[in-house]
């Protein structure tokens, strides 16, 4: 049996990569340390050497890069009475900094979000943005949000600070607000997942350049152009130019994901109503490639358009952009008719093409000089498909969703909101429609838009999508419509508002009972454990016997043991006579201060697989001697993982 102690640190994404790095090139290490110049070797022709070369840097880089890396101490403590159907649902809402919450998300949900959306502040220069203080970022949060004290005056402590025009590192403050957390968002998504991120003028060209290192250019999706404001209605009147757009940069994780498209209606015919009257031989029949076409001047044919649609007439294709290449048909064009000089309206009539009820089809040149692209006539397939798929636009007209957003969600709030069908939109661009259990993220919730689309689009199709919601605290203040009408005092609390209430409207409205509208409420905090909440440097070397904090209960420490162990948050745990199981029987938890052999028996009653499961107990459980027979038990027993506290 092997006996370890858990250091309460989140997830060590640097040593995982390390030990990635040694897998794949063993060669390179040397007491323990990696030789750059072997590691360069190993790449060849893929390190750039050169003084000069294609770089992307800003002050402070080199710090964000730091604090995306360092381990996080805190935990997630649970609210049940904040929460809605606490015992049944899937879904969390996270109060706190984003930027320790995504550290604390790496065990339990790395690769295993299919979607992730965000509306991070724009830096527009009078909007906030996150304070981070990279030399001890949760004790910031701690201090600013009044769960400690601080021997400073802690006034000075911000959550969020406005970020002005004038500051000299206007860019650089939001740039190093950004990258750590979209570097941690990276490692939460599945192999086949994608991420949108809002954005305006301001910072586009910058937030692009900034996804494209964290992302890799490759992975470049496109950028949503989506209009959202007409362009009569002034805002500003000094301004040079009214913007009436924002937009919305797209990124794949990596090759897995699926290009998805739309689906077009492909059963009409309204399309075809042409018809072709041979009026006289052709005039010659030449030889192209591996066919004889007959060949009509315009005066040994007629060209028939029709009122009425039928199955017997033909459709007419312009051939440009990419039919040039895309299909035989033009590619037939392109080959031997589109140089021909001259010729103009004559018809090619060519043998043995397309999939249609002739056995042949029409090519015809330009009917002049002034039209630059031919056409061909093609007859209703033989097996057409009920649907045809095509690429989304990246371009949406939203004026008049836009215009009504302030009154979705049955709470008021104007500032930002974006609206539901904008992000059911998303939902599609992601595939979740093919995916009716999948994980979807927003860690700059706001008033909570995500969760409410994510509801309605369950209830659409009976799916069991969940959401992470994650927000800062922001306070209300006696300006705001939800304060002075419902007494929210920030906007964790009119987001949870907000979600019920749509959450019942959709119930109510379509009468889904099993819909999923509740969800779990945490709150960022520091550990449970005074001995996982020292300076950041002695973790495993402060022992405290007096060990869960005062004011914490069983259940904060079993929810904070299941977040670094790397279980989900809504799984359901089991209380038994001495102990607690949660994930399948798979974390077993005995938080008594005497394991008796009783307990012993307990443990492994509950247990399925002894080689997957891991027990948890205090660490004064199993010090004294006389304890030793309740190892031999776990041991005998193939307990390969006992973890003390």
């Amino acid at each position: 049996m092997r006996k370890t102690h858990l250091d309460g640190k989140s997830k060590d994404l640097v040593a995982e990569n390390i030990s990635k790095l040694e897998e794949i090139f063993p060669g390179i290490f040397a007491e323990g340390k990696i030789n750059f110049d072997k590691l360069k070797d190993e790449l060849g022709v893929h390190v750039e050497d050169s003084r000069e070369k294609y770089n992307f840097t800003w002050p402070g880089k080199t710090k964000a890069i730091k604090e995306s890396q360092k381990l996080s101490t805190g935990t997630l403590r649970p609210s049940e009475e904040k929460s809605e159907d606490w015992n049944n649902t899937h879904n969390l809402y996270i109060e706190g900094d984003n930027l320790e919450v995504l550290k604390l998300l790496q065990k339990g949900y790395m690769n295993k979000i299919k979607c992730i959306y965000i509306d991070p502040p724009y830096n527009t220069g009078n909007d906030f943005i996150y304070e981070d203080d990279y030399s001890d970022n949760l004790q910031n949060y701690l201090i600013a949000s009044g769960q400690v004290s601080d021997s400073e005056d802690s006034s000075e402590r911000k959550l969020l600070t406005s970020n002005v025009e004038s500051d000299g590192r206007f860019h650089s403050k939001w740039l190093n607000m950004m990258y750590p957390r979209l570097k941690l968002a990276r490692n939460l998504l599945t192999d086949d997942g994608v991420i949108f991120v809002s954005i305006d003028e301001n910072e586009l060209c910058t937030l692009k350049f900034l996804l494209n290192e964290i992302f890799g250019e490759p992975n470049y999706l496109t950028t949503l152009t989506i209009k959202q404001r007409h362009e009569n209605r002034i805002l500003k009147g000094d301004k040079d130019f009214h913007e009436v757009t924002e937009f919305c940069l797209i990124y794949k994780k990596g090759n897995k994901y699926t290009q998805y498209k739309r689906k077009k209606d492909n059963t009409s015919i309204d399309d075809y109503i042409y018809s072709i009257e041979e009026t006289d031989e052709p005039l010659e029949v030449i030889q192209m490639g591996n066919k004889k076409v007959e060949v009509f001047p315009p005066d040994r044919y007629v060209l028939n358009k029709h009122e009425e649609p039928s199955e017997d007439y033909f459709k007419k294709i312009s051939i440009r952009g990419s039919l040039k290449e895309g299909n035989s048909s033009g590619r037939f064009y392109m080959q031997y008719l589109n140089n021909i000089p001259e010729n103009y309206g004559w018809i090619y009539k060519v043998p043995d093409m397309g999939n249609d009820k002739s056995d042949f089809r029409y090519f015809m040149k330009p009917p002049s000089e002034k039209i630059v692209n031919g056409s061909y006539f093609q007859g209703v397939p033989l097996d057409k498909e009920d649907y045809i798929e095509i690429p989304y636009p990246n371009f949406l007209d939203l004026v008049d969703t836009f215009n009504n957003v302030g009154y979705e969600g049955e709470i008021p709030f104007r500032n930002g909101k974006k609206p539901i069908e904008f992000i059911k939109h998303l939902f599609e661009l992601a595939g979740l429609k093919d995916d009716p259990d999948a994980l979807v993220l927003d860690f700059f919730s706001g008033s909570g838009s995500l969760g409410h689309a994510l509801m309605e689009y369950n209830n659409e199709d009976d799916g069991n999508r969940r959401f992470i919601l994650v927000q800062i605290p922001e306070e209300c203040t006696e300006k705001d419509e939800a304060y002075v009408q419902y007494n929210l005092k920030d906007i964790c609390e009119l987001a949870q508002e907000r979600l019920r209430r749509s959450g019942n409207k959709i119930v109510e409205e379509s009468g889904n009972k099993d819909l999923d509208i509740g969800f779990k409420v945490f709150e960022l905090a520091s550990s449970n454990l005074e001995k996982w909440d020292p300076d950041y440097e002695r973790v495993e070397d402060c022992l405290i016997e007096n060990q869960i904090k005062e004011g914490r209960s069983d259940n904060d420490l079993i929810y904070e043991l299941m977040l670094k162990y790397g279980v989900d948050l809504t799984s359901p745990i089991k209380k038994h006579e001495h102990v607690y199981s949660t994930d399948s029987g798979k974390l077993i938890i005995c938080l008594d201060e005497i394991i008796t052999k009783e307990i012993a028996d307990e443990i492994l009653d509950i247990i399925n697989d002894p080689s997957d499961s891991r027990v948890v107990l205090k660490d004064t459980a199993l010090n004294d001697e006389d304890k030793s027979n309740i190892k031999q038990i776990l041991k005998d027993n193939n307990i390969k993982k006992v973890i003390t506290l």
